[in-house]
């Protein structure tokens, strides 16, 4: 079965989340900073082109062989996948039209999550900016595994499962540790992922859905993109809480990898993280970093450290959020 979990609970700590001290102590030291606040202009175009390549991929395998679907899901499809479910996360911030126009942003992420196949671009923006602002508290930062995931997958043979799982773990716990009500977007984006979804099965078939289905169950779950899963926030080392990776595949996952930069400024797209370490390199050079997102799911599943409970944790209550501190859904605004 493999190595035993040493950890059987999580990291409890009294302390705030570090990234607001950070960015405050950024901003009044590199106040130039600001000039990367905004949305990414292109984000549009970068939607659009996903989709498209998607839609001729869908044409082309709706009478391939199941072999070569399965290695196309896993090689391509599911890389377009995962880097629209990150072109989504940046929209979930208002990175694609500016704060200003919250509901452009919001059709855009509907638009992208097509290719998706299930509709979760409106709900994941509410979890998500909870995860910010609240990060590892406990009940409210959906990202954090459950306690029945940290004893249920104590050792190397069940992290491995559990690798294989997270897309599933993922997107249901928190619809059943924190549901939250629907809301007409969310109807919206219901109705319009499944006239999608229907009118893809009638024109390309089966063989074309279930491409799509695969790539993203796949990627999600045992893949190399899929191990920002993991490097984002799991405790390699004790006292850090979020950890950046420096590596290539950024490039096909809007810098998600850049996730300390992205965690003190939420503001700032993608596409420009990469300038937050060249203005403030002091702040970035001494944290423990990641370089290889297959050598992160590769330690998380040896290494008997390492495991779901490796999460700092926070019983800290919920700060009371003022009107003006809401968005146009209602939620709260990331910082």
């Amino acid at each position: 079965m493999g190595g035993q979990v040493s950890r059987t609970d999580f990291e409890w700590v009294y302390t705030d989340e570090p990234h607001a001290s950070r960015r405050k102590a950024i901003m009044a030291k590199y106040p130039q900073i600001k000039e990367l606040f905004g949305p990414d202009s292109n984000m549009v175009y970068k939607v659009g082109f996903m989709i498209t390549l998607q839609l001729i991929a869908c044409y082309f395998v709706q009478d391939a062989p199941w072999p070569v679907i399965v290695l196309l899901a896993y090689c391509f499809g599911g890389v377009i996948n995962h880097a629209m479910g990150l072109a989504i996360h940046e929209i979930s911030h208002n990175l694609a039209f500016g704060h200003s126009r919250p509901l452009h942003n919001r059709i855009l992420g509907i638009v992208g999550n097509v290719i998706l196949v299930l509709p979760f671009s409106i709900m994941y923006k509410r979890y998500h900016l909870e995860h910010h602002k609240y990060q590892g508290n406990e009940g409210i930062d959906m990202d954090l595994p459950s306690k029945m995931e940290g004893v249920l997958f104590h050792n190397t043979f069940t992290k491995c499962i559990w690798v294989f799982l997270q897309p599933f773990f993922y997107g249901l716990r928190p619809l059943f540790l924190r549901p939250k009500p629907v809301t007409g977007l969310d109807i919206i984006n219901i109705i319009v992922q499944s006239a999608f979804d229907v009118v893809l099965l009638y024109n390309f078939g089966s063989k074309s859905l279930a491409y799509l289905v695969i790539g993203n169950v796949l990627v999600l779950g045992a893949h190399p993109v899929a191990g920002h899963f993991i490097s984002d926030h799991y405790m390699f080392k004790k006292g850090y809480e979020t950890y950046s990776y420096y590596g290539p595949l950024n490039a096909v996952t809007f810098n998600v990898g850049y996730h300390n930069e992205h965690h003190d400024f939420p503001n700032i797209p993608g596409c420009r993280l990469p300038k937050v370490r060249e203005i403030a390199p002091e702040f970035y050079v001494n944290l423990p970093h990641h370089t290889s997102w297959s050598r992160v799911m590769y330690d998380f599943v040896t290494d008997p450290d390492i495991g779901p409970f490796a999460r700092v944790k926070r019983r800290t209550k919920p700060i009371p959020i003022h009107p003006t501190e809401l968005d146009v859904d209602g939620d709260p605004k990331a910082e």
